[in-house]
């Protein structure tokens, strides 16, 4: 049976009608609570940063309490109501859904409760949807912090199924929420094996690079790395940002290296030959690392490790500085300089027989390649399954809430 004859059946010839948000329910605005308030126990709290860091799309305990005078003083979502992150960074996350499902609940600032009479989680998948999210938009104000006002979100429209009759209303929207429910009930599964995996991988990773094997040895980069350099400065003749993609020895983005955007410089009196190591040596990811393969020409913001490939291997450099805390300076942005990365110290088996070691090294790498592919590959692992799932909820997601709209909701 195709979606659309599904749907017919569901709606037994009953009409959809969208409706504003303001007119079957109340936006509620939290007040007062603060992150320094959190107590171990108390009255149940939600601080409105947990929604996009804590917690899915529904919930029915919390992570924190405050004391039970405080929580007097408190807004308070009951069950059923749908609570709101309604300052975010960024568009797409502003105004993130959540349900709640447990008892009475200490509201913060920045968030607001939305009280209704529907299914509480038809409406939170609702509002992860390509409609809701088409019709917020208009609504965004504020340059650094992204807000919607609740005298705004009352005006974005909701698909509600035959709402004159509340009791078959809420029928139908409850089967649409179970189909939904199947579909991020697989993504999650999946992501809790992804997250037992790489707890395997840590567990073996560090038994398997553990300084109580026998004929293991902490030894310097310095000692292990033919050489240790960082990148160069942007040349004054050339357009940031804009690279050859026919150039020999390619320019590392830095996104490449830390996931943030931007290129922070390169020039051509660095090449790189040899496969090396790639360490991000300033801002909030300082110490992150990356093989990269021979001919490449390093930014600034990245050192360069080269293996001194009689004694140890890139890649085996590399998982090695997984177990190896790699910290830039306290004061400022943190920062990373060759002379502290020179002092750092990696485990390396059988140091006195370079042939063994290699042999043991290349033992190790296999084996934790097979982990890595499996918890990091976007194209064989475990992150691939979950996208591809998630992309199954968003696309059915979508086409159950996509009922035909009137000239005003389409405007």
């Amino acid at each position: 049976m195709s979606i659309l004859n599904f749907m017919d059946k569901l709606l037994d010839g009953y009409e959809v009608e969208w409706k504003p948000l303001g007119e079957i329910g109340e936006f509620i605005r939290g007040n007062g609570l603060q992150k320094k308030d959190f107590t171990d126990m108390g009255f149940p709290a939600i601080h409105y940063g947990q929604i996009y860091t804590r917690y899915g799309l529904e919930a029915k305990s919390t992570f924190v309490h405050v004391n039970h005078e405080l929580a007097k003083k408190l807004k308070k979502a009951k069950k059923n109501d749908l609570l709101l992150a309604t300052t975010s960074e960024n568009d797409e996350d502003v105004v993130k859904p959540l349900a709640w499902l447990g008892e009475d609940v200490a509201i913060s600032g920045d968030m607001m409760l939305y009280r209704h009479r529907n299914n509480v989680k038809y409406l939170a998948h609702f509002f992860t949807s390509d409609s809701f999210q088409e019709q917020k938009r208009k609504f965004i104000t504020g340059a650094k912090v992204r807000r919607v006002s609740k005298d705004n979100l009352a005006k974005i429209f909701i698909p509600i199924p035959c709402p004159n009759n509340p009791e078959k209303s809420l029928a139908i929207q409850a089967e649409i929420v179970r189909i939904l429910d199947a579909f991020t009930a697989m993504t999650a599964e999946l992501t809790a094996e992804l997250n037992m995996r790489k707890k395997q991988y840590n567990y073996y990773r560090d038994q398997l690079l553990s300084a109580e094997n026998e004929g293991v040895e902490w030894r310097t980069l310095e000692d292990l790395c033919a050489s240790i350099s960082a990148g160069g400065d942007v040349p004054k003749n050339s357009s940031k940002g804009q690279t050859d993609p026919t150039d020999e020895y390619p320019y590392p983005i830095y996104a490449n290296a830390t996931g943030e955007k931007g290129l922070y410089g390169f020039t051509d009196d660095y090449k790189i030959d040899s496969d090396a190591v790639t360490v991000s040596a300033r801002g909030a990811k300082v110490g992150y690392h990356t093989v990269r393969e021979a001919k490449f020409t390093p930014i600034i913001r990245l050192i360069v490790l080269i293996a001194n490939k009689n004694i140890i291997s890139t890649r085996y450099l590399n998982y090695v500085l997984d177990m190896t805390p790699i910290g830039g300076t306290e004061a400022g942005i943190p920062q990373l300089t060759v002379p502290m990365v020179k002092k750092l110290t990696v485990p390396i088996p059988f140091p006195n027989d370079p042939k063994k070691s290699l042999i043991e090294q290349a033992r190790i790498v296999s084996i934790l390649d097979k982990f890595d592919t499996l918890t990091t590959s976007l194209q064989e692992g475990l992150p691939r399954e979950i996208e591809l799932r998630q992309k199954q909820y968003e696309y059915y997601r979508d086409l159950l809430l996509s009922f035909p709209k009137s000239e005003e909701v389409a405007a």
